[in-house]
């Protein structure tokens, strides 16, 4: 048995801006990172891009460190099996157990599987290894089938199409990333896709797979030499499920403060944390987006120090202003807000169905701006920029 001061499970870039956080609200105590994979935090988007195209080694994607974490203590390659929040404990894969004062859950999440079997060659994009594994697969002429068109199925499909693979997306929605982004947006993206040669069969399922590709439930065939599952993600909670009262539902449930269960001492962060942002009103969601685990990460470090020392802790709920940008081809979507929960879009610049040139649609709730979302070129990313003062003005519980 080891261990006291702070642990941190998860040591991706939630973890690490975590760490960094505790540091700057001022531990000085011990931090101990554990993490499943063996390598220090990257950066996951490069590898449905640049790095999947070889156009990036996957070494280049390590993320830079502040001075201040150099004396924390990396235990990679060393998964927590299962943690007792009332005794303060962590069992670890291999049976040790470690002591914590504090606890930062930062485990986010996994690809969804098809819950179908066999199939041709079949691959995620979540790792280093996941993304070289798929790369070896895009070659000229590859027949790529993508199921699921989200960020990066998305971002696949213009990767393996631009290295001159036959490329099929299939989905059961509308149309690509429209949860994300809405119907009009999502409309533009799709044709700028085809224009692109990408194919689309939306609103279709796979039912089955086969050595040689994929059978939808419309009884098409379709033929594949490589298959990608980009059907979503898993919150990392089963070392969590033990404990008694916690709601793990979608990701760990918190409070305003990103509190545990309530817990002073055990926090979480990023894509596993469930929280209610006071921006969007009451109801606690998950956010999957790259700006997410910086800023629950500061909010975090923060009550976890207040809690642990006795201090007053910030009055001030945790309400980040969601952000997240998508390349693919040479287009940029950039976003700011939740235009997921707006009632309505509304196109405040250019012109949809040219098959170029910038976008920018305003997203709303009655006639409250609570997002923007722009697609194209440099321009458009720093128009949707141009809209973060007002969203960052958005008052507590407008929804």
């Amino acid at each position: 048995m080891a261990g006291a001061g702070i642990a941190v499970v998860g040591a991706s870039l939630g973890g690490l801006r975590a760490a960094e956080q505790l540091r700057a609200a001022g531990w000085r105590g011990t931090i101990t990172l554990f993490g499943d994979e063996p390598h220090l935090p990257y950066s996951r988007p490069p590898l449905s891009k640049e790095v999947l195209a070889g156009e990036a080694p996957a070494s280049g994607t390590q993320l830079r460190r502040r001075p201040s974490v150099e004396d924390v203590e990396w235990r990679l390659g060393t998964a927590v099996a299962s943690a007792d929040l009332t005794a303060r404990t962590l069992t670890l894969a291999d049976g040790r157990v470690h002591v914590y004062e504090g606890l930062v859950a930062a485990t986010g999440v996994r690809p969804r599987r098809l819950p179908l079997p066999g199939g041709p060659p079949r691959h995620v994009v979540r790792t280093r290894e996941d993304s070289a594994a798929l790369a070896a697969e895009l070659v000229a002429g590859a027949r790529v089938l993508v199921i699921g068109s989200g960020f990066i199925g998305c971002e696949v499909a213009a990767t393996a199409r631009a290295a001159g693979c036959e490329v099929t997306v299939v989905a059961p929605e509308s149309e690509p990333m429209v949860l994300a982004i809405g119907e009009d947006l999502a409309r533009a993206l799709r044709h700028r896709h085809e224009a692109r040669g990408v194919r689309f069969r939306m609103g279709h399922l796979a039912t089955a797979l086969t050595p040689r590709g994929a059978v939808l439930d419309d009884g098409t065939e379709l033929r594949a030499d490589v298959l990608v599952e980009a059907v979503g993600s898993l919150p990392n909670t089963e070392w969590l499920a033990a404990t008694p009262g916690l709601d793990l539902t979608d990701g760990i449930l918190c409070d305003a403060h990103l509190r545990i269960g309530g817990l002073p001492h055990a926090v979480a962060v990023g894509d596993v944390a469930r929280f209610p942002n006071p921006r969007y009103g009451p109801l606690p969601r998950r956010v999957e987006h790259w700006s997410v685990p910086g800023d629950t990460a500061r909010h975090a470090a923060r009550t976890l120090l207040a809690g642990l020392t006795g201090t007053p802790r910030d009055p001030a709920p945790c309400a980040p202003l969601p952000s997240f940008w998508s390349d693919q081809f040479t287009l940029r979507l950039q976003s700011f807000g939740q235009p997921a929960l707006a009632d309505r879009a509304e196109l405040l610049s250019g012109d949809p169905d040219s098959p170029d040139g910038d976008l920018l649609y305003g997203y709303y709730q009655g006639d409250r701006l609570i997002g923007v979302a722009a697609l194209g070129g440099p321009a458009a990313a720093a128009a949707a920029a141009r809209h973060r003062t007002e969203l960052m003005a958005l008052p507590e519980r407008v929804v």
